[in-house]
């Protein structure tokens, strides 16, 4: 469960690192707001490693990269569009993102860029409410318009706003709930998971390349199958990958187990139990997990 008093003083430690505290001290010399959002202060919260920083700001594009070259040994903007400035300080990269208050077309992915000029309208458009709130720096606020904390305490997911009007407008969303799930070992809140369930058709507007990013990070998870069952359950995977769906409908001749899926899905974690045995640290063998997921997909069809 998580502890506030330990997590809140997680966040102070976050705050003091060399580079938030580096980009804290300069967009405050320059008269903007600037905060630590994302996946770092839910990691902080939970007493998990943190790795990408990402930022927000009331700064403008061409602001940010005004005030992060001196201090910066380089800087791209490829996502200048987006609102996001990409820099490398003190050795590590970051990404600074202008306050964003997109809106869909319902056809493609791609958002109507419009940059807001508030956090909390900034927060409330993004995935999930664990994923939903922000640490000021450098006075150490946190700022959770949606719930996020209670959700963390909770080990629940779910959307900040109407689930449906959520994957509606980004159905990738759909799959990171089932790789957060797994990452993060937290449940799918019903009303999300029925949303997924209604909506699992809206995928087809995503690329396969993104399909497959999101299904290769979920695959590297310390617990995949926990996503696996969240695709399966939702009815997702039948956009891409039905065979896991149909050895649901195979049992094993051995009467070993439930059925083939079952059977699959106990493979699929003895497989990662294995790797952690033999090379103790290694990085996630994903072929060797996909392997083992879909080693039995022919049986319904032979």
């Amino acid at each position: 469960m998580l502890n506030m008093a330990d997590g809140l003083a997680r966040l102070g430690a976050l705050a003091e690192n060399p580079v938030v505290r580096t980009l804290a001290t300069a967009f405050e010399e320059a008269g903007f707001d600037l905060a630590v959002v994302g996946g770092p202060v839910r990691d902080a919260l939970l007493g998990r490693a943190t790795h990408d920083l990402d930022f927000t700001t009331n700064a403008s594009p061409d602001e940010i990269l005004t005030i992060v070259t001196p201090i910066s040994t380089a800087q791209w903007d490829i996502g200048r569009a987006f609102g996001t400035i990409g820099a490398r300080v003190q050795r590590e990269q970051v990404e600074i993102t202008t306050y964003r208050a997109d809106s869909y077309d319902g056809v493609t992915r791609k958002p109507t860029v419009e940059f807001g000029d508030t956090i909390d309208g900034d927060l409330v458009r993004r995935d999930f409410t664990v994923n939903s709130m922000a640490l000021q720096v450098p006075s150490v606020k946190l700022i959770d318009p949606t719930g996020g904390v209670e959700d963390l305490i909770a080990g629940v997911l779910r959307t900040p706003a109407d689930p449906r009007i959520s994957f509606g407008d980004d159905p990738l969303r759909m799959l990171r709930a089932a790789r957060f799930s797994a990452q993060l070992g937290f449940r799918v809140e019903e009303a999300t998971a029925e949303a997924i369930a209604e909506l699992r058709e809206t995928l087809k507007i995503v690329s396969p390349e993104r399909i497959q990013s999101e299904l290769v990070r979920l695959m590297q998870t310390e617990d995949p199958v926990r996503g696996i069952r969240v695709l399966v359950d939702t009815g997702l995977i039948d956009e891409f990958l039905p065979e896991v769906t149909e050895l649901r409908l195979e049992v094993d001749e051995h009467h070993h187990h439930k059925d083939v899926y079952e059977h699959s899905l106990t493979v699929l974690a003895q497989a990662i139990e294995l790797e952690h045995s033999r090379h103790p640290g290694a990085a996630p063998d994903v072929p060797l997990r996909i392997a083992a997921l879909l080693h039995d997909i022919g049986k319904p069809r032979t």
